[in-house]
């Protein structure tokens, strides 16, 4: 072969190679934008809605594609992960309750699916459970709902209760819708509140400072804020010995008193059907909102004792979960 053919055929070859290699790339999978407050507090419930989606055939990194942000409940954050989500062109976005009006305003066209709606109906979220509307779906924890509740539950076990703190956060819309129902349903009780209101995680400790330990428990308003800074309102709350009530069982297990709402990781693990049914055609708006079928009530007895509390039998006879 002659130097001149060797390099016509060589270069023939090489005119071929980006074709082949083309050809030899897999073809694009689908990606999902996951924005959550914080990886730690929430890596349960990544980890079920990762699984439930391996069980529906889609394997991150081989059918699927994954892009974890995390806000650590500051909203600035929300809106950075927002443009970046979009610029991406994320084929559908879980994420959390406190940054969904954010997504909304950024994009109309990407789904976005949240696992733990406050009320999405009150907070303007979505026009209706049965029709959402729009780009948006997902499931509601029923937290306003069941604020009665985890306060008739709170002075069950605590008797002598006369004066409540409630922490949350006033720059959370659906917060505050909690927050008021609480007062409202305390008051109608003849429980005297204390807010404790915190609108970044600096203004955490001076609250409780100011409170001086002047309440007999605290009832925690669960958002993106309060979970990214859970260990610190959770010692400062057992620093004070004030029995707390949460809405997660993540916070029992952290050391907290007791919570009461439904079971998270099974919310992520619907998510994540959810996720299956949009990526496969299914329009967000034709999803129905779910509301939760079941509420579990968690007790951390080691907590109790620490605190010198005296659990009634009866009263823990009816927890789904007793934490020794």
């Amino acid at each position: 072969m002659t130097r001149r053919e060797f390099i016509t055929l060589l270069g023939g070859a090489a005119a071929t190679w980006p074709l082949a290699a083309r050809a030899q790339q897999p073809a694009k999978f689908p990606t999902v934008g996951f924005l959550g407050s914080n990886a730690s507090a929430w890596s349960p419930w990544t980890a079920a809605f990762v699984q439930r989606l391996r069980e529906l055939g889609w394997i991150e990194g081989r059918t699927i594609g994954i892009e974890y942000r995390w806000s650590e409940g500051l909203p600035t954050r929300n809106a950075e992960i927002a443009a970046e989500f979009v610029r991406l062109k994320v084929d559908v976005i879980v994420t959390n309750n406190f940054a969904l009006s954010t997504l909304m305003q950024a994009t109309e066209v990407i789904p976005l699916v949240f696992p733990l709606g406050t009320d999405p109906i009150g907070g303007g979220l979505v026009a209706s459970l049965a029709r959402p509307g729009s780009n948006v779906t997902g499931l509601s924890m029923q937290s306003v709902d069941l604020a009665s509740k985890r306060l008739e539950l709170l002075r069950e076990a605590l008797p002598r209760l006369r004066r409540l703190a409630i922490i949350g956060n006033v720059g959370n819309t659906q917060g505050v819708l909690e927050m008021d129902e609480v007062h409202a349903v305390a008051r109608g009780l003849g429980i005297e509140v204390a807010p404790l209101e915190i609108r970044r995680a600096e203004d955490i400790t001076p609250t409780f400072e100011a409170l001086k330990a002047q309440a007999d428990a605290l009832y925690v308003v669960g958002d993106a804020l309060v979970n990214a800074n859970r260990t610190r309102i959770m010692t400062l709350s057992l620093s004070a010995r004030l029995p707390t009530i949460f809405n997660a069982r993540s916070f029992v297990e952290a050391g907290g008193l007791m919570s009461y709402g439904p079971n998270f990781s099974h919310q992520f693990r619907r998510t994540a059907e959810l996720v299956d049914k949009i990526l496969r055609g299914t329009k967000p708006s034709d999803i129905p909102v779910e509301q939760p079928s079941r509420f579990e009530l968690v007790i951390n007895l080691t907590t109790a004792k620490g605190l010198g509390l005296t659990i009634p039998d009866s009263f823990l006879l009816r927890a789904d979960e007793v934490i020794e």
